[in-house]
């Protein structure tokens, strides 16, 4: 499913080497190309309509992003959700948001 494709680098390495298609993750400071199977897109794509549907019966200044990163706790990894659901107006206090669509707080 995925493979090691640098040695290890930072979080802000990451960043920077990060290419605007495919999907890449940050485990424990080594890049891993990640390539979800059909089964788990049907499973991701049941999910997001279903909190989509709520977020919007709920009127919630809530988005679902498809490639936002989020940071981990550990600050060597870096992971794309299958499903992750940002709070809105708390975005101006994530300041890596506007340049690389990533996220640190738990908010």
């Amino acid at each position: 499913m995925f493979q090691p494709l640098v040695e290890p680098i930072t979080f802000t390495e990451f960043l920077e080497w990060k290419p605007e298609n495919g999907r890449y993750e940050l485990h424990k400071e080594i890049i891993v190309e990640m390539q979800p199977t059909g089964d788990h897109e049907l499973v991701r794509a049941f999910l997001i309509r279903e909190v989509n549907f709520e977020i919007r019966r709920l009127n919630l200044a809530c988005s679902i992003p498809s490639q936002a990163l989020v940071k981990a706790v550990d600050k060597k990894s870096g992971y794309i959700p299958d499903v992750l659901v940002l709070n809105i107006p708390n975005l101006v206090n994530e300041l890596l948001w506007k340049k690389s669509s990533t996220v640190v707080q738990a908010e």
